[in-house]
């Protein structure tokens, strides 16, 4: 089947990873620009695969390039809504091919080829061949395939502008429901190779993390496959409409991450907030000092306010881990209504990325949209905090409430006082100080104590500097 293929085409190189040492060249990602896209197309002509642009032995070592994946496909019993649920497939199935790594999707994919499988005599081609196969094995129902590999930049931006209004034609689609419309929500194990503990919920009103997939595709991909990676979950018992707590949701968690997960709050990135696989477009962060919380996405290669990197943040919560005042998510959740509503929606957002906040023009409450900041605005919490004192960010009302038990009736502050003191006492009541999925604690006699799902609280925290008297 992969006879004219150099290298090993398998499951089993699912999850390999290229690091930089071992990179001929970087396709798309951070660096450049990309898309993935599969569409219906009655007119194709079955087995036509082609690179349009620069094959890679046309290609400079450690450089990185444009890098589009464009597959038609054709079939009798193929509906235009399953385009999405067989687009995401492309992660997986890239994989499958040894000394090729794929990341993400739609928009966001990030690509390595190995130098061995250069070496080997790999081509783009044969990637375009590899799918070909890859995507009729897997779907059945796909009689019909073209595969075409596009490296080419003003063929990859067309490519990609294309690609951008086919994506929001999607997401569109699926705004027309909410949560209490349906009587089933969806599950998704498709990142289970990578994150063996996680498992996504997709609801009308709460898109999959990596942002491809929404309810309406789930539930073509249910119906095409009901023993497949993404099936039906009864909602069951609604527990907290504010939080998205779900009775049965939270059993079958339970039962799909080896019992890791046993409840989750899907409008909340505290106490229980969803598991994050790796896929996800962006990432909710809690900043203790303001109370506030954070947005931060894949594209933004600044530091967050936290002094850390996206990459860094991604990989505190990423694997499965449900860690709390951080979860993953996707950009089209934060146009939901539902979106973190337990955690007071937008009110409660004090920093974003301005490429996401432009983005979400029409979505943010017009009231809030200028009391938000962005990199432009501040990239530090004190200039976050000068930020939000400017615009009167409703934050301040809630920081000046937490910190009411603790101020004496007789005591005096001005506004700037109180904000500048909740520094060291905000959230005490309401927030961890720590929290670890697992820690450990060595005690005498060599014995040593795990913590799991550890959450440490106190009441003040003091960090001294010891003095070394040796």
């Amino acid at each position: 089947m992969f006879s004219d293929i150099p290298v090993d085409v398998s499951p089993m190189h699912e999850g390999e990873r290229i690091r930089a040492a071992n990179m001929f060249v970087e396709l798309a990602g951070p660096k450049s620009i990309g898309a993935e896209l599969v569409q219906v197309d009655d007119s194709i002509k079955d087995g036509k695969f082609e690179v349009i642009g620069p094959e890679l032995s046309e290609m400079t070592k450690g450089e990185v390039y444009p890098f589009g994946i464009k597959i038609d496909i054709k079939g009798e019993k193929l509906e235009k809504e399953l385009e999405g649920v067989i687009e995401r497939r492309t992660h997986d199935l890239c994989n499958y091919v040894q000394g090729f790594m794929h990341l993400n999707q739609r928009d966001q994919i990030w690509c390595r080829v190995s130098i061995e499988a250069l070496d080997s005599g790999f081509k783009l081609l044969d990637l375009a061949k590899s799918l070909g196969i890859l995507f009729k094995e897997e779907f059945p129902i796909i009689e019909e395939i073209s595969v075409t590999i596009l490296t080419n930049e003003e063929d990859v931006k067309e490519f990609v502008d294309g690609a951008h209004d086919i994506y929001a034609a999607r997401d569109e689609r699926a705004r027309e429901l909410s949560d209490e419309d349906v009587d089933v929500f969806y599950g998704c194990l498709m990142c289970q190779s990578f994150a063996p503990t996680h498992m996504c919920v997709v609801t009308p009103d709460r898109t999959a993390l990596c942002g491809a997939i929404n309810w309406f595709d789930c539930r073509a991909s249910a119906k095409m496959d009901p023993d497949g990676s993404i099936f039906e979950i009864e909602k069951g018992e609604v527990l907290d409409d504010v939080k998205g707590e779900y009775s049965n949701v939270n059993e079958v968690i339970a039962q799909k991450t080896q019992g890791e997960t046993d409840k989750v709050y899907l409008h909340s990135v505290f106490e229980y907030p969803h598991t994050s696989c790796g896929c996800f477009e962006a990432v909710a962060f809690y900043i203790p000092e303001l109370d506030g919380i954070g947005i931060v996405d894949r594209d933004f290669s600044g530091e967050t306010p936290l002094g850390i990197p996206f990459s860094s943040m991604a990989g505190q919560c990423s694997g499965g881990k449900q860690v709390e005042g951080f979860t993953g998510l996707s950009l089209e959740y934060m146009r939901s209504p539902k979106f973190l509503q337990a955690d007071g929606a937008y009110e409660r957002i004090v920093w974003m990325p301005n490429s996401i906040k432009n983005s979400l023009e029409g979505f943010i409450p017009d009231d809030m949209f200028d009391k938000i900041a962005t990199d432009e605005d501040a990239t530090s919490v004190n200039d976050i905090k000068e930020f939000l004192k400017d615009k009167d960010h409703p934050i301040l009302e809630r920081i000046a409430n937490l910190g009411a038990d603790d101020v004496d009736e007789d005591d005096e502050y001005s506004e700037d006082e109180n904000l500048v003191s909740q520094d060291e006492t905000m959230g005490q009541e309401f927030v961890p100080v720590a929290t670890a999925p697992e820690m450990a604690m060595p005690m005498s006699g060599g014995v040593k104590v795990i913590f799991k799902n550890a959450k440490i609280y106190a009441e003040k925290v003091i960090i001294k500097k010891s003095k070394n008297n040796n």
